[in-house]
């Protein structure tokens, strides 16, 4: 038995979060190829590549790019676009050949509370390949410090 087989192999996270912003910013922010580029990933990351074709069936490519220069490349597709309210899509990591890491399904919901936003991400995957285990264990913390980035980007002037 290696020790990648004795991980689990799905996750399952919520991150709720009230931002001091309007709800139809915090929802730009996830639909605005450049504006995404700023805060998703992990801390110390970049998004070389970010690409969001925000409609019913639209595509989602991310490359994120590591301090260490690695690239960690993701696509998507849009199943649910509710203007200021709900984004649903589908979240695959791939390698550099396309061949599939993760499988995941991210709900993202936006809700106005007297000018603040409050943002609930719920997210899950499953992993295809035993390196998976790995980034699974790194889901919260990964996803964690996104929305951390997010909160700094809509807290500039």
């Amino acid at each position: 038995m290696s020790a990648t087989a004795s991980l689990p192999m799905e996750r399952e996270l919520t991150i709720v979060r009230i931002f001091d912003a309007p709800r139809a910013l915090v929802f730009r922010a996830w639909t605005d190829p450049k504006m995404m580029a700023k805060w998703w990933a992990p801390k110390h990351f970049t998004n070389p590549v970010c690409e969001v074709d925000m409609r019913i069936g639209g595509a989602l490519r991310i490359v994120m790019r590591g301090p260490d220069g690695s690239e960690h490349p993701m696509k998507g597709v849009f199943t649910e676009v509710v203007k200021n309210e709900r984004i649903v899509f589908t979240n695959i990591a791939v390698d550099a050949a396309g061949n599939h890491l993760l499988e995941g399904k991210t709900v993202v919901t936006f809700e106005d509370i007297g000018g603040k936003t409050k943002m609930t991400l719920h997210t899950r995957a499953a992993g295809k390949v035993p390196q998976a285990a790995f980034m699974l264990g790194g889901m919260e913390q990964g996803w964690t410090e996104s929305i951390d980035k997010l909160e700094e980007l809509l807290a500039q002037p």
